[in-house]
């Protein structure tokens, strides 16, 4: 048998090692050499992508951390590893995984010629596919982005073009085959529920029914991720209210005919998704107007996916009137029964009722198994029962707003 000692006095056999392992080797020493001095390495980086022009943005000084929530919030951007921290605290480098690619970013390091974009100046447009246009734009914008292009389409696509908040211009794109379903007039486009607790509405409604959610126009409001139609959440309120935004040719021309069927419309307005109003019915119902634009298919009537809005039922006082309100003002037709006919989400109207109310139905898989978790969050439900149509249960959350579950 071989002495170990003695085999290490034998002259060393060079081996070539693998060209991948030398590539990797290399970006890593060079992006070491490259940072600036004083700067910590708090964790270790995963393999840095090679074969494709990396962007690597500055943003200004103090803002690395909130840059990073940013483009997690609006784009969807998933750190990968710890950022690298210096001694002054600046953010001196992080990387961010975006639809399918790299960002690196770092805070301005103005002694190594490292510096954030100046207000009102950009020398370099960054290109990103998202999956929904539209909805990017407005999260954007919503967060603090100057909006310098709205939505056009143009070489194939549906494009906006945004600045954000730290100085770097993205031309956002959403091919326009692979558009999201588009709503036609007279469909519910947006709802949003208002209740007195945000974090409870958003605890009860993760637990029953799913939902995950992203910032809204301001802190009490949050997005629901995903579902159909959009969907918000709104703290705040005196008690729990849903409210629906409606889609029309023309908000201008719906504003004028919802104040002569005898409600309230505010003028309307450019929005990051488009000229808008926000109204009130004949009956007090909130409710808004927004333009309906696209080209993308419609979606279903009930809803695609558990936790998607399958049904609404406008619980009325006057049933002729809400038909004649509402036939004016969106060009509804109504069904022998007195349903609005050929809108989405199917909606239903119940008259006779002391005060008006706009009652959802959620989609589900297994109403029997959602009535435990309503109960087990705090709510109330029915034991479910078949009907014609599926079988539903009749419950109320934690906070006292009534809404159907219905499994199809």
């Amino acid at each position: 048998m071989t002495d170990p000692f003695d085999a290490l006095r034998s002259p060393a056999v060079p081996v070539d090692p693998e060209p991948a392992f030398v590539a990797r080797l290399r970006a890593r020493l060079q992006h070491a050499l490259a940072l600036p001095r004083g700067v910590a390495v708090t964790a270790v980086q995963t393999e840095i992508p090679t074969g494709a022009a990396i962007p690597y943005l500055a943003v200004p000084v103090g803002e690395g951390r909130r840059a990073l929530e940013w483009y997690a919030a609006v784009l969807g951007a998933v750190p990968v590893g710890e950022p690298y921290v210096g001694d002054d605290g600046r953010v001196g480098h992080a990387e961010l995984a975006v639809a399918g690619g790299r960002l690196f970013l770092s805070e301005a390091y103005p002694e190594i010629g490292v510096v954030a974009p100046r207000p009102g100046e950009t020398t370099v447009s960054l290109v990103l596919t998202v999956p929904d246009v539209a909805e990017t734009m407005a999260k954007a914008v919503y967060g603090g982005a100057e909006l310098t292009r709205p939505l056009y389409d143009d070489y194939g696509s549906r494009n906006a073009v945004v600045v954000d908040p730290f100085g770097h211009r993205w031309m956002l794109q959403t091919p326009l085959p692979d558009l999201p379903p588009v709503y036609a007039p007279g469909d519910v486009g947006y709802a949003w529920l208002s209740v007195p607790d945000l974090d409870r509405a958003m605890a009860f409604y993760t637990a029953v029914l799913g939902w995950s959610y992203e910032p809204g126009s301001g802190p009490d409001g949050r997005q629901v991720r995903g579902r159909m139609p959009h969907l918000g959440l709104a703290g705040g309120a005196a008690r729990p209210v849903l409210s629906c935004s409606y889609g029309v040719d023309d908000v201008a021309a719906a504003v004028e005919r919802v104040r002569a069927a005898g409600g309230q419309a505010s003028e309307p307005e450019d929005r990051p998704y488009g000229p808008a109003a926000d109204c009130v019915d004949d009956e007090g119902v909130v409710f808004a107007l927004h333009e309906v634009t696209g080209s993308g298919s419609r979606p279903p009537a009930n809803g695609a996916t558990a936790g998607d809005l399958s049904y609404l039922t406008l619980e009325v006082v006057d049933e002729a009137r809400t038909r004649a309100f509402y036939g004016a003002v969106l060009g509804w037709t109504f069904t022998d029964r007195g349903d609005p006919e050929g809108i989405v989400p199917m909606t239903g109207i119940s008259g006779g009722h002391p005060e008006p109310a706009v009652v959802p139905m959620w989609r589900v898989d297994d109403v029997a198994s959602a009535v435990e978790r309503v109960r087990a969050a705090g709510g109330t439900a029915t034991d479910p029962e078949r009907r014609p149509y599926g079988t539903t249960t009749d419950c109320v959350d934690d906070q006292g707003t009534r809404f159907y579950l219905g499994e199809s």
